[in-house]
């Protein structure tokens, strides 16, 4: 098979992977890189549990060819923090029991670190519609979307303290996420 190497920004590091003319961004994690925190499951852009931030937005890492991600910047849950130094996403994640298995966790902190990137005031609203493209059987969505928001809360007072200013909506919130294998998108927002 005709393969070729494309090189990216991989959670900070630029990497230089082999890829076939057909390979989705998955497999050149997962195969290419080692990076298994992306979970193979319905590879049709339908579960979310292989999402990845692609230069800031959350996208669907089955639907994107990996030839089109060069020179680009691709984000996994590694590239949040790792202990002892986690992003508050993770924190709260784990600390209000919001993970059950673990399995759509990385999926769903990513689509919230792309909406919380655009807005720190998020509403439950907003959340939900972050994370309507991340299905999981354990949760009930519930723990996620408290997680969601305490994150928020805890990085708008970051901020806050960081700048001596009230940290308020950035911008409109705007997440992207691939729909289908045929390219379709849904755009969520106000």
């Amino acid at each position: 098979m005709d393969k070729r190497a494309i090189k990216f920004v991989l959670n900070g590091e630029q990497v230089e992977v082999y890829i076939t003319p057909k390979m989705n961004l998955l497999t050149a994690l997962r195969e290419g890189i080692g990076v298994t925190s992306v979970k193979r499951s319905c590879e049709r852009g339908d579960c979310g549990a292989c999402t990845v931030i692609l230069d800031g937005k959350a996208v669907n890492s089955c639907l994107v060819l990996a030839a089109s991600i060069e020179g680009k910047t691709v984000t996994t849950i590694e590239g949040l923090g790792l202990p002892p130094n986690l992003h508050p996403l993770q924190e709260a994640f784990a600390s209000l029991g919001a993970t059950q298995c673990g399995f759509c966790t990385p999926g769903m902190i990513l689509s919230a670190k792309a909406l919380l990137d655009e807005n720190l005031e998020v509403s439950v609203e907003d959340v939900k519609r972050a994370l309507s493209g991340n299905l999981c059987r354990c949760t009930g969505y519930a723990k996620p979307v408290q997680a969601v928001l305490s994150a928020a809360r805890t990085m708008r007072e970051s901020a806050s303290i960081l700048s001596g200013t009230n940290v308020t909506r950035r911008e409109k919130v705007s997440v992207v996420r691939t729909g289908t294998a045929t390219g379709s998108q849904q755009e969520g927002g106000e």
